[in-house]
């Protein structure tokens, strides 16, 4: 995993199916954001940077880039992937444990979040104001 970390952006080039990525993102993040909002802002960042690197190692079959930013506004995450499949929140199963409930967290506790399309892939970001609301 490469990285480059400035005081107010961190970038990650995340290894194929490599899930320990997960852990070293949200490390990565929590260092990022030492003087940034509120404790609890940091960590719904950190859950949300989570499900969207998991998502992107789990339901593509390539690697993933990371991008986060600290603003004057707030925090801007992305996750390029390069599959252009788009992904959907959906209501997971009870079936499956705690899978399928990423988006579905994104959705309801982002200020804002979307899908960027590139001429190869996507990126899912979102974003989450300084001061919430």
């Amino acid at each position: 995993m490469k990285s480059k970390a400035s005081a107010a952006q961190l970038r990650r080039t995340l290894g194929r199916a490599d899930l320990r990525a997960v852990p070293e993102s949200r490390r990565a993040l929590r260092e990022l954001l030492a003087h940034w909002g509120t404790p609890e802002r940091s960590a719904v960042a950190e859950l949300l940077t989570s499900e969207l690197v998991t998502n992107a190692l789990v339901h593509t079959d390539d690697g993933a880039v990371l991008t986060a930013t600290v603003g004057p506004r707030g925090l801007r995450v992305e996750v390029r992937d390069f599959v252009a499949r788009d992904p959907r929140p959906r209501l997971p199963d009870a079936h499956e444990g705690t899978n399928g409930r990423g988006l579905v967290l994104v959705e309801s506790l982002a200020d804002e979040w979307g899908v960027r399309k590139h001429d190869v892939g996507k990126s899912v970001w979102f974003e989450l104001e300084t001061d919430a609301a």
